[in-house]
């Protein structure tokens, strides 16, 4: 690691007062008193003598609750392994600081409340208060708890009660409004829900505004503040028609709630309003300094890079030389090998009790001896090599590996199968039993496994009959396990070895004598080698540094792997305490030193908290035979505490305090130090006091100034004899493993020894008389920006916050992931069962301020998960690698997540600072520099095209109908299909005449209308609109299109009838006699006031007479028809189309995609506004070309109607929506097959254009050509189109395949660019390769339609932008449209967008502003003409773009990235509110995933974009509303989500 060459040194003497002096417990107990007794009396406001004395007495008891009610301990007592009572108190001053600030809580749905819990499931609220009684204990306990009640502002308690009453809402499923009256009317069940959220949002509430009161000057109310740090422009209402909104009024909207009002004045409820108010009151203020802001030209987003703090400590001292441990003393008589001693003792001592197994009630099971164990071992080893074959050949040779799969409650079979091994010369993996097929890390072990060259398994009998079964009855294949012979080692298994037979016991060399494993910190599994001689060395070392006898007695609890080989060395017995036993009696190992008077005990400090918890029922017990109480895992920083509670306990029973010997070791170096026993003539123990801001900088400081954020170590004593200590923060040993060495340089690069070191993954330092002290291990290390942090430490910080018991036994996991190039802090809990939402958020928002308090680092997610369900280490504990990928791959399934991105991400970009624009001047000079041409492109010139167009010599549409119905009566030109696939109308030019001469007459003698009139067609797609459309024209009227509202959704589709009724000044509206009813049923009245309905006009019925004169405009400038339709910023803007724009539009589509009576076209769009319309009714009429009309609803009863009608009429062209190529793909994905053997076939398509006013979905595309190929659809076929609303249609790409390409008007396939994602914010076009970072591919829209003329146009300055730059594409063709139609006539806001000019250049062209971003870009492909191609890019809507950190993001590019997130994730919407980015994903599965999907969503917005998610908002699937076009309707959904109409799953509020 690239930090090893810079020493550490120590700032020691480690102030002797505080690590040498104080040995005893009253001494550092008194020194703490007099450090903290300044802070004590602000934490508990006690007088501070008395607590002094009590929290020495509480320290005595180790805070250890009463012991009677052991039985239940195992249900409810927490693992209290990182309790230490000064941690307690720095957690509570900490907290003090923060006068619980408080943040918005998030919503949840009742059913995620639920928790899916292996042993317990949470009991449903049975509280049964009403909605009043809530208030009024709410209002109770505001009143005492609110800490500024005696200073009240009045404008403040105004802004308070109105969030106390907009906050009793509920967003559970009940509560929505499935009556009209929506919130009044709530069931059972939702009171108590509603009234808890009352409950909670109240409180939330309060505190807000203490802490407001606190922090902030209350001016304005209603202006929420910019929390970006720049106050930007939104783009979002700049340039939008004061359009009322087609929303319509709320579900359940009632006038007399409170409703607060955002800075933009739109009306919101106030309960997402007031969560989101307190979210920004929150962010007000910054937690870290103000970035330094400064803008990064071109594209190098540069990270903000941490500058190091010039105040951070320095270290000091001289730079430390190796430290050796005493030399190995010579042994006279010493065994050679392990195999060697045990042989001797198997031989000359037979009888002697080697180890002795306990049963689960704590008696002796079996007592193996020396000469049992070398008979069995031999038994073993002879019948591994000699018994177990496969076509005659031996199974095993020497040196093989073989896996040792034995519970930790059955040691003797372990010793037989370990020693057995040894004498065989076979390499043991001892490996933890699985459990199920895909226990935590499971995979892992099996790779380690498959790559040591495993085959036989030996296990027991017992254990066998246990593993998971096959259907075969053997044993399971494990997830990622390699094929394994399972071998049991019982007696009856085993063979008697022959007289001659004896296993070879050689001298200990470096051959590998057994392997064990590790986890990484990344979860990955590492096998240890450790070599016969690192066995025989270990076995000398530790023999010498515990004084170990021959046939001293000895009690080892657990699996303590390398203690295994020592006491047969030196004929020890050993008392081995199964965990199962320690977990029903904790004392059990205490009462085996008492009963045997054994002289060392081996415990880990869980087993020493443990026992404490139940040594008031045993009182005759001592202690006094033990000379050495080794505390295995002494290196963790959490075993003082229980060191130190252990021995103010036990030291009445016989302890003496210098027997506990703290030890470090790790995998790789084994044991590396320990405490000496008091008569090896050591010096006394010692304890450091350290600062944690120090050790987050790789520093060691003793922490002299009296603060909190100290961490209290204990020293494991000295080096092993015979090893070498070198101290950078990661300790190295010089030692026997056969492992990666490496060897320590000095600061200047020169190596210090020319032996190697092994790398023991501790951390720590050497300090005063040599003594080892560790703080911490590298799996552990979380380094945030550049700052190290231990989980541990964090871990016990969180157990120190109040309510202790919050965490269910004290399951505790934290790690680290890598989100935008630095670590992030993840804390993940198991919450008690009886846990309640407000409890789980307090101590949430305790947790997240402890932390920030002590560590000075902030947590990027907490989340809570239900009791049991996180991944178990074979031991109990938490499998931590296992949940961080779960977390990682949203698989956690957490009941509770907290997001804190705003305080911890701090090297986001810095934000861009626009420059002072370049003029248009400068910047065609510019682009003529440069060499770029100006990005301009036409279409075909109309007037050069000769053609045999007889439509053109018409003025008017309805001249052309009038002519096809004299020159070609019977030609068909409309065919309509119903949803089984079968004609349901037909129209020949002569009946649409006939039935269009019946609709004027109706509208003249029945509506007695007036010439120009407007009239609302509300029809289903069908002859009768059509028909209708050229009745009106016949009559003089102007029609106007209007989707029919769905029955079964009045609420919602009504008021946008009635809204385009109203602004189009309709003064009849044509409808059905089924429709007519539905507008004046009474469902309708409960949606609109259906008095004010115009006239209604059905045409079901109606007399046939000729018509007197078909009307004729004086001028083809009149007003032919209006275009309404709702803009994807959910605008209803209607435009106007006159008689010769419409003329030009169907001329130009004609000439594009080469229609002629002979063709037939199948259509599958809406009929009512855009390219839809004019296909759907006046393309036919001016072309004559046959119609085949698929209307789109129908597809939703029958996925196959529009592709089998294409197939049965052999149709070339076609034209559909994205929704409808979307239906296809999620519907007949997987039918293709099936259609294929009911005859569709594709291959008669030569273009199939995608409908669209959005950038081209190449994703959606692609797929769809693909699925279909199948059925024989030319990948080349499927092309898009692009209009917006001041041109229909602009780009057209009818491609041409076969010998057609050659006839005249085939453009080239559309091209495809990849262009750089970050550069587009920057409004820059930056090209790149396929498949590089941040690429984007971007789809040429299509070809440019005859007669239309395009320009890229900068949208600030309006003057022109050369090739290859992103601007607004603007338009000028004699089929614009020619203005808006408003009804409060507010055109001139908007005439510009219809006849604008360049500001330079050629300033004479009117041109029309589209709204969209886009660039043109010549290519090197040539069209038929032979000039080179233009292609034209669209990038996206203008009034959709998001201004976020001075960037401009589509909305679009942020979705793409979130849906890709998670596999549940159907649809994502995103849009922002006070420069919040708001993100609402639709999960497809279950609720449990709805909190996974937070982390993930956060992430990746993060990591690709940079910008930080305020809210998500999880909801159902089918929520995000869309438009007939497949376009999201963002800006309804901004308004449903205010208006807290979308009944969400769970709502996050990210910090």
């Amino acid at each position: 690691m690239s930090h090893l060459s810079l020493p550490l040194s120590l700032s020691v003497p480690l102030y002797l007062s505080v690590c040498a002096g104080d040995i005893t417990q009253k001494g550092y107990e008194k020194k703490r008193g007099k450090l903290l007794a300044p802070y004590i009396p602000q934490i508990q406001g006690v007088d501070p003598s008395l607590q002094i004395d009590n929290r020495i007495q509480a320290s005595s008891q180790a805070a250890l609750p009463g012991s009677k009610h052991n039985k239940s301990r195992a249900a409810n007592t927490r693992d209290e392994r990182f309790r230490s009572d000064l941690h307690t108190e720095a957690v509570q001053a900490a907290l003090a600081k923060y006068k619980e600030r408080k943040m918005p809580m998030p919503s949840k749905r009742r059913s995620v409340l639920v928790q899916s819990s292996v042993e317990a499931c949470t009991p449903p609220d049975t509280s049964s208060a009403s909605e009043d009684e809530g208030s009024l204990r709410r209002q109770g306990r505001l009143a005492t708890s609110t800490p500024y009640q005696g200073h009240s502002h009045p404008a403040v308690e105004h802004w308070f009660n109105r969030v106390i009453q907009g906050s009793s809402t509920s967003s559970s499923a009940s509560s929505t409004s499935s009556h009209p009256g929506g919130r009044s009317v709530t069931t059972t069940t939702t009171t108590t829900n509603t009234a808890a959220h009352a409950a909670l949002n109240a409180n939330a509430a309060a505190t807000a505004l203490a802490d407001l009161m606190a922090h902030t000057q209350l001016d304005n109310h209603s202006a929420p503040p910019d929390v970006t740090g720049l106050s930007e422009r939104s783009s979002l209402h700049a340039e939008r028609p004061q359009v009322a909104s087609v929303q319509g009024v709320p579900r359940g909207y009632n006038h007399h709630t409170s409703v607060m009002e955002t800075a933009d004045g739109v009306p919101v409820n106030s309960r997402v309003s007031s969560k989101i108010q307190q979210l920004l009151n929150t962010l007000k203020r910054p937690k870290r300094p103000p970035l330094r802001e400064f803008f990064v030209d071109d594209f190098e987003e540069l990270l903000d890079v941490q500058q190091p703090d010039p105040n951070q400590p320095k270290p000091e001292g001289q730079q430390m030389s190796p430290l050796e441990g005493e030399p190995l003393g010579v042994v006279t008589n010493w065994p050679p090998s392990l195999p060697a001693a045990l042989q001797r003792w198997g031989t000359t001592q037979p009888k002697s009790p080697c180890l002795t197994a306990l049963d689960n009630a704590g008696k002796p099971v079996y007592t193996l001896t020396y000469g049992k164990l070398w008979t069995r071992s031999q038994k073993l080893a002879y019948t591994l090599l000699n018994k177990l074959s496969t076509r005659n050949e031996p199974l095993l040779l020497p040196g093989d590996r073989v896996a040792l799969v034995f519970p930790n409650n059955d040691p003797v079979m372990f010793m037989v199968a370990f020693y057995g091994c040894l004498l065989a010369e076979l390499v043991p993996v001892p490996i933890e039993v699985p459990l199920t097929r895909k226990d935590a890390g499971s995979q892992q072990i099996g790779f380690l496994l498959g790559s040591c060259g495993v085959t036989l398994a030996l296990t027991t009998d017992a254990c066998q009959k246990g593993l998971p079964k096959a259907q075969t009855g053997e044993v399971a294949t494990f997830k990622g396990w390699p094929r394994l012979l399972w071998f049991v080692t019982d007696g009856k298994h085993v063979v008697k070895p022959p007289k001659d037979w004896h296993p070879p016991i050689r001298e200990a060399s470096n051959d590998i004598a057994y392997i064990e494993y590790k986890t990484s910190k990344e979860g990955s599994t590492m096998g240890i080698t450790v070599s016969h001689s690192a066995m025989l060395a270990h076995c000398h070392a530790l023999t010498q540094a515990c004084g170990y006898t021959e046939g001293e007695w000895d009690t080892v609890w657990l699996f303590i792997r390398y203690l295994w080989f020592i006491f047969v060395m030196n004929r020890m017995h050993v008392i081995s305490i199964p965990y199962s036993l320690m977990k029903v009696n904790p004392l059990s190992w205490i009462q085996k030193v008492h009963t045997y008077k054994a002289r060392v005990a081996v415990v880990k400090s869980r087993d020493m908290h443990w026992s404490l918890l139940a040594q008031r029922d045993q009182r005759d017990i001592s202690l006094s035979s033990l000379r050495m109480l080794i505390v295995a895992d002494g290196a963790n920083p959490w075993s003082i505490s229980s060191c130190d509670a252990f021995l103010n306990v036990f030291q009445a029973r016989g302890l003496r305090p210098e027997v506990i010997c703290p030890c470090a070791s790790s995998s790789e170096a084994m044991t590396v130090a320990i405490r000496r026993p008091p008569e090896m003539g050591v010096p006394p123990p010692g304890k450091a006091v350290l600062s944690m801001g120090g050790l987050s900088h790789s520093v060691i400081r003793v922490d002299t100034e009296e603060k909190l954020s100290v961490l209290t170590v204990q020293d494991v004593g000295q080096v092993m004899p015979g090893g070498t200590v070198y101290q950078y923060l990661l300790i190295c040993f010089e030692w026997w493993c056969l492992l990666p060495q490496t060897i320590p340089v000095t600061s200047s690069g020169v190596p210090i020894s020319d032996r190697p070191f092994t790398r023991t993954s501790l951390l720590g330092f050497v300090g005063p008389d040599n003594l080892v002290f560790v703080v911490g291990k590298m799996e552990g290390l979380m380094v945030v920006s550049g700052r190290r942090h231990n989980a541990d430490d964090v871990v016990a910080t969180a157990l120190a916050v109040e309510p202790m018991k919050f965490v269910y036994r004290g399951r505790i996991a934290v790690f680290s992931v890598s989100v935008l190039h630095d670590e992030r802090i993840v804390v993940v809990a198991e919450q008690r069962p009886d846990a309640s939402e407000e409890d789980s958020f307090q101590w949430m928002s305790r947790v997240l301020q402890a932390i920030d308090s002590i560590h000075q680092v902030g947590v990027y997610c907490l989340a809570l998960v239900p009791a049991n369900t996180l991944p178990k280490a074979p031991l109990g504990g938490i499998h931590i690698s296992e949940t961080k990928q779960r977390f990682l791959e949203g698989a956690l399934h957490p009941c509770n997540v907290l997001m804190c991105p705003h305080t911890c991400v701090t090297n986001l970009p810095k934000p861009r600072q626009k420059q002072p624009e370049v003029g248009p001047a400068s910047m065609i000079v510019g682009n003529l520099v440069a060499g770029k041409r100006i990005a301009q492109a036409c279409g075909r010139d109309v007037a050069q095209l000769e053609d045999n167009d007889q439509a053109r010599k018409f003025l008017y549409m309805q001249d052309v109908l009038q002519w096809r119905a004299q020159a070609t009566p019977d030609h068909p030109l409309f065919l309509v299909l119903n949803a089984k696939g079968t004609v349901a109308s037909t129209a020949s030019c002569l009946q649409l005449h006939k039935r269009a001469e019946r609709v004027a007459v109706a509208l003249m003698e029945k509506g007695r209308l007036n010439t120009g009139d407007h009239v609302a067609l509300v029809y289903p797609p069908g002859i009768d609109l059509i028909a209708t459309f050229y009745g009106c024209l016949y009559a003089g009227c102007v029609p106007v299109t209007v989707r029919p509202p769905h029955p079964q959704n009045l609420a919602t589709t009504l008021p946008t009838v009635k809204m385009i009724v109203e602004v189009s000044k309709s003064v009849c509206i044509l409808t059905t006699q089924a429709i007519m009813k539905l507008l004046k049923s009474k469902e309708a009245a409960a949606a609109v006031d259906i008095k004010s309905w115009p006239m209604v006009l059905d045409t079901d019925d109606l007399p046939r007479k000729k018509s007197p004169q078909i009307y004729k405009p004086p001028t083809p400038e009149m007003l032919a028809y209006l275009d309404f339709s709702v803009s994807t910023t959910g605008i209803l803007a209607g435009v106007k189309m006159s008689h010769a724009a419409t003329s030009a539009l169907c001329r130009s589509i004609k000439l594009q995609c080469e229609l002629y009576p002979s063709r037939q076209i199948a259509i599958c769009l809406d009929p009512y506004c855009g390219l839809g319309f004019a296909l759907w009714c006046l393309c036919s009429v001016y072309s004559g070309h046959q119609s085949i009309l698929v209307p789109p609803l129908e597809l939703e009863s029958n996925a196959s109607l529009w592709l089998a009608a294409v197939s049965q009429y052999k149709v070339r062209v076609t034209f559909c929506s994205y929704s409808v190529m979307e239906m296809c793909t999620k519907g007949l994905g997987s039918q293709t097959e099936a259609l294929r053997l009911r005859n569709v076939n594709l291959s008669c398509v030569r273009t199939c254009m995608v409908v669209a006013e959005e950038r081209p979905r190449i994703a959606l595309t692609q797929s769809f050509s693909k699925i279909f190929k199948d059925l024989g659809l030319s990948p080349r076929a499927v092309s898009t189109t692009f209009g917006c609303r001041v041109n229909v249609a602009v780009c057209l790409q009818p491609n041409r395949l076969g010998k057609l390409a050659e006839q005249g008007t085939a453009g080239p396939d559309p091209t495809t660019v990849y262009v750089d994602m970050r550069a587009l914010r920057h409004d820059r076009v930056r090209l790149v390769e396929r498949g590089s970072p941040h690429s984007l591919p971007l789809m040429e829209s299509g070809k440019i339609l005859p007669g239309v003329k395009v320009i890229i146009a900068n949208t600030e300055t309006k003057g022109p932008l050369g090739d290859s730059h992103l601007g607004e594409i603007w338009v000028s063709s004699p089929h614009n449209a020619t203005g808006y139609y408003t009804v409060y006539g507010e055109e001139a806001l908007h005439a510009d967008h219809f006849s604008t000019k360049l500001s330079f250049g050629d300033t004479q062209t009117v041109w029309a502003r589209t709204g969209y971003l886009g660039f043109l870009r010549r290519t090197e492909l040539t069209d038929a003409s032979g000039e080179r191609h233009d292609a034209l890019y669209v990038v996206g809507s203008l009034d959709e773009t998001l201004e976020l950190r001075g960037m401009r993001y589509h909305p679009i590019d942020i979705e793409t990235s979130v849906i890709r997130s998670h596999k549940s994730i159907a649809e994502c919407a995103v849009f922002t509110w006070t420069n919040l980015l708001v993100v609402v994903v639709e999960l497809e599965g279950s609720e449990q995933e709805a909190l996974d999907l937070v982390a993930l969503v956060t992430n990746v917005v993060l990591e690709e974009h940079y910008l930080i998610v305020g809210v998500v908002v999880v909801v159902d699937p089918g929520v995000i509303p869309i438009n007939s076009r497949g376009e999201k309707q963002r800006m309804h959904l901004r308004d449903g989500f205010l208006a807290d109409q979308l009944d969400p799953i769970y709502v996050a509020y990210n910090m």
